[in-house]
């Protein structure tokens, strides 16, 4: 019926993820010295103007934030997008609460974010997850570089370094000294891994270069 009264609009629901977002955009703001006024104008250059009273109810959770808005905001705030979608955290014994995939050590939802592993890796063996990963997950470029045994090698000399840094950052009592040399030697032979792969690299090129040099001189004579 044309009187009957409309029902009102149910309430968004915000997770944990829509939380964060919230927390960051206020913590964003602050740091690049905005107020809601200067944000909403520089959001207006760059295309997708969003009013200061929404900006304040966005770091309220009042208003969600869609994917063009979050983009947005990381383009005028100058950081990639998991720089909103998670806490400023990544300490490997801290949690992180991921939509859809409950709580995940902190690490892991950075590395994640940043494209370099699945979230959880299935109940599977865990070299043919990373591929199945890697074929959906990124551009061709990226993929074959990931998928090659020099970007394998890479990619956890990365980890072991990260790991020895990190280690060496904390406290450096007796029972400690250990567990950072074994992280060290560990970061120390994948990089000798990734050399090794790195040379062996070099040698399959320079020999597709003679076979493609003597394919050509052949044509020739």
């Amino acid at each position: 019926m044309a009187d009957e009264k409309r029902r009102p609009r149910p309430a968004a629901q915000y997770g944990a993820t829509a939380a964060v977002v919230a927390r960051n955009v206020e913590r964003l703001r602050k740091t690049r010295s905005m107020t809601i006024y200067s944000l909403s104008a520089e959001l207006g250059k760059v295309g997708r103007p969003i009013t200061p009273s929404a900006i304040a109810k966005i770091e309220k959770l009042q208003r969600q934030v869609n994917v063009d808005d979050l983009l947005a905001l990381s383009v005028v705030f100058g950081v990639s997008p998991a720089a909103l979608l998670l806490p400023l955290e990544d300490h490997p014994e801290q949690k992180v609460q991921i939509t859809g995939a409950d709580s995940v050590p902190a690490d892991v939802a950075w590395e994640w974010a940043s494209n370099k592993r699945p979230l959880k890796f299935p109940a599977r063996e865990q070299r043919t997850a990373e591929t199945e990963y890697a074929l959906a997950s990124l551009p061709p470029n990226a993929r074959e570089a990931r998928l090659h045994p020099a970007g394998g090698a890479l990619e956890v000399a990365y980890k072991d370094a990260i790991r020895a840094i990190v280690r060496a950052s904390w406290s450096a009592e007796d029972e400690d000294a250990h567990e950072f040399s074994d992280l060290l030697d560990q970061a120390r032979t994948s990089l000798e891994r990734t050399l090794a792969e790195l040379g062996r690299l070099a040698v399959e090129h320079e020999e597709a270069v003679r076979l493609r040099e003597g394919v050509l001189r052949e044509r020739d004579e």
